[in-house]
C-alpha cells in the first residue's frame, strides 16, 4: 500500500494498532489468536515488529497508538520504548493518544515509569472482576488488591487516562458480586470503563465447554444469558448515576475521554496494524497479518511478506458496515449522509426497526433505542438481512 492509494481514499491521519500476542496463561474465556510463548519469542518478535513497522509508506501522519494482545505490558519497558521510537520516526510523534493495555499484576513502579517516559498516556488495565473467585474461575492471574495496587502505581507515575474493563458473565458470578465490583470500580474512578458480556462460542474453552454441556471452568455456574442482560442494565444505570457518558454499546468515558483509536473503528477510519494477528483497513480493502508469532517473525526475517488475507471492501460491505459499526455509538449515524455518500435511500432498511422500537430517529440521525441495547444484536441481523 502507497502513501498515493491511501490519501487518496482519505486517509492520510491513521491509527496505529501494535499486536503483543504473548500472555502469562489463557483465559478460559479468551477466544484472541494470542497464547502463552516462551520468553525467548520476545526479542526476536519486537526486532520483526520494528522491522515491518520501517517497511511501512512513508508521508502518512499517526493519531493514534494502541497496544493490543495479548498482554503488551509483559515486554520490556526498553521494548516498548524502541517500538514508540521507530513509530515516531516512521509517522511522526504528535500523538492525541497512546494506549497500552496491561494487567495489572504485571504493573511496577518502574514500568509506569518507563511507558509514561516512552510517551504512553493512556493505560487500559484488564480488571475483569473485583471478585478473587471469578478470577480464579476465569483463569486469570491477578486478584482484587493487584487492581488497587496497580492504580496507585499508575496514579503516583503521572497517568490521568485509565481505562479497566469489566465482564457480565464469569462463572460464579451473581448480582451481588457484580454489583459488588461496580461499586468497586466506581470507587476507584478510573477515566473510562468497558463493560462486556461473556461471548460463548468455539473459540474458547470455557465457551466449548458450555456448548457441550460441561462442568470444566465454571461452564456450569455461568449466568444465564437474561441474568446477564441484567447486569449490563445495572452497570448502565450505576455508570450513568456516577456521571460516565455512556458513548458506545460497551464503553463510558469522563468527559473528553472517551477512546479516540477505537473510535476509527467504529467510524471506518483507516487505521494500520504491525504485528501477528494486526489487522488494517485504507478505507477501502481490509488485510490481517498471520497469526503465528513464529511464523511472522520468520517471514520478516526471510524477507516474505506477512500478510495472510486481504478484501477488498465492496460498497454493498461498505453500507453494512455504517450501519452496524456506526450504531454502535450511542450518538447513531447520519442518515443523510450515509445517502449521499452511497447514493441510496436507507429508510426500506430501517422502518421495520423503527416500528419495533429498536431505533430511533431524530431529525437526520438514527440511533439504537437506548432501553433495547441488551438486544442491539437484532436490530443488526435486521439491518444486514
Amino acid at each position: 500500500m502507497t502513501v498515493a492509494e491511501f490519501t487518496q481514499r482519505g486517509a492520510g491521519n491513521v491509527g496505529i494498532y501494535v499486536q503483543v500476542p504473548f500472555c502469562q496463561t489463557k483465559c478460559t474465556y479468551c477466544n484472541f489468536h494470542t497464547g502463552v510463548f516462551s520468553r525467548d519469542l520476545y526479542s526476536p518478535y519486537v526486532g520483526a515488529l520494528c522491522g515491518e513497522i520501517r517497511s511501512a509508506p512513508r508521508g502518512l501522519t499517526a493519531e493514534t497508538v494502541y497496544f493490543g494482545g495479548g498482554t503488551p505490558s509483559l515486554l520490556n519497558s526498553a521494548d516498548i520504548a524502541r517500538i514508540l521510537a521507530v513509530l515516531r520516526d516512521v509517522f511522526g510523534g504528535k500523538w492525541n493518544e497512546v494506549t497500552l493495555e496491561a494487567d495489572p499484576e504485571t504493573i511496577t513502579p518502574e514500568k509506569a515509569r518507563e511507558w509514561r517516559n516512552a510517551g504512553v498516556n493512556r493505560i487500559s488495565m484488564g480488571v475483569q472482576s473485583f471478585n478473587d473467585e471469578e478470577l480464579r474461575a476465569a483463569g486469570r492471574m491477578h486478584r482484587r488488591e493487584d487492581v488497587y495496587r496497580a492504580t496507585e502505581i499508575l496514579r503516583a507515575a503521572g497517568f490521568d487516562n485509565i481505562s479497566m474493563d469489566l465482564i457480565a458473565g464469569l462463572a460464579r458470578q451473581t448480582r451481588q458480586s457484580w454489583k459488588a465490583s461496580l461499586d468497586e470500580l466506581l470507587a476507584i474512578a478510573p477515566e473510562h470503563v468497558s463493560v462486556y458480556l461473556l461471548e460463548v462460542d468455539e473459540g474458547s474453552r470455557l465457551g466449548r465447554e458450555i456448548l457441550r454441556g460441561g462442568a470444566k471452568y465454571g461452564a456450569a455456574e455461568v449466568p444465564s444469558d437474561d441474568e446477564m442482560a441484567e447486569f449490563y442494565e445495572l452497570a448502565c444505570d450505576a455508570l450513568a448515576r456516577a456521571g460516565y457518558e455512556h458513548y458506545e454499546i460497551s464503553n463510558w468515558a469522563r468527559r473528553g475521554r472517551a477512546s479516540q483509536h477505537n473510535l476509527k473503528y467504529w467510524r471506518r477510519e483507516p487505521y494500520l496494524g504491525f504485528g501477528a494477528g494486526a489487522h488494517s483497513f485504507d478505507g477501502a480493502k481490509r488485510w490481517a497479518n498471520r497469526h503465528d508469532p513464529a511464523e511472522y517473525v520468520r517471514a520478516i526475517q526471510e524477507g516474505h511478506s506477512v500478510v495472510e488475507s486481504e478484501e477488498s471492501v465492496t460498497a454493498a460491505q461498505a453500507l453494512d458496515e455504517e450501519f452496524f459499526l456506526g450504531l454502535r455509538e450511542l450518538a447513531g449515524i447520519d442518515l443523510a449522509a450515509i445517502e449521499s455518500r452511497y447514493r441510496v435511500d436507507v429508510s426500506s432498511r430501517i422502518a421495520k426497526l423503527l416500528d419495533e422500537g429498536l431505533v430511533e430517529r431524530d431529525g437526520a440521525r438514527i440511533r439504537l433505542n437506548p432501553a433495547k441495547l441488551t438486544i442491539s444484536n437484532e436490530a443488526f441481523v435486521e439491518l444486514l438481512g
